[in-house]
């Protein structure tokens, strides 16, 4: 069943699960989208498919104004955002929290969990935006040695926010573990990646052992 939700200053839409497994997972979307995006629809519907609830939420500089770019001064409260979420679906969620999100709500994802260990049990990071196009000198990795969350990094072939060659070796900077999924023929949408939740969530949980 899927629902709208607004609550405690999360807002967005829950997934619940016919058959439930007892984990759950929150996403987000990326700077230019909302929790609408295709994509997180796509892989909500899939993950509650398969037993995990889900939430996909839109982040706090989303709730402020319907379009436009985050602003850089605001990233705080939009991680803010992020734990909020996660803790949502940990009060209802018996077994593992999974967070995730596309591209900048990836980063802000991942930013929060190297800031509040524990915080979720393992990261979805879709087009992890490595640096902005043409621009290599500004990687985005500043915090990558503090992130202890397992994290499981999907990448098109052809993302201008960063090569395959180049997200491998910034991932060496993470202590925890982590696996990069290579999508062929996808570029920073990744709208191939909403077919393969199944596939995502198998390998998430392959990363905990």
């Amino acid at each position: 069943m899927e629902q709208a939700y607004d609550f405690g200053g999360v807002r967005g839409a829950m997934h619940e699960p016919e058959n439930p497994t007892g984990d759950a997972m929150v996403l987000t979307h990326g700077a230019s989208a909302n929790c609408q995006s295709p994509l997180l629809v796509r892989l909500a519907r899939a993950f509650a498919d398969a037993g995990v609830l889900v939430l996909r939420y839109d982040l706090p500089f989303r709730q402020n104004r319907p379009n436009g770019p985050p602003s850089p001064a605001a990233a705080a409260r939009d991680r803010e955002g992020v734990a909020q979420a996660v803790e949502t679906v940990r009060r209802l969620a018996s077994g593992r929290v999974f967070a995730g999100g596309h591209s900048y709500g990836g980063r802000q994802t991942a930013m929060a969990a190297s800031e509040r260990p524990g915080m979720a049990d393992a990261l979805l990071l879709l087009s992890y935006p490595l640096h902005p196009p043409g621009k290599p000198e500004k990687m985005r990795t500043a915090y990558f040695p503090e992130l202890r969350t397992p994290a499981l990094f999907v990448h098109g072939e052809s993302d201008g926010f960063g090569s395959l060659e180049e997200m491998a070796v910034a991932l060496r900077l993470i202590p925890a573990r982590t696996e990069l999924l290579p999508i062929e023929r996808a570029g920073h949408d990744l709208k191939k990646a909403g077919e393969l939740g199944a596939e995502l969530l198998a390998k998430l949980r392959t990363l905990l052992g």
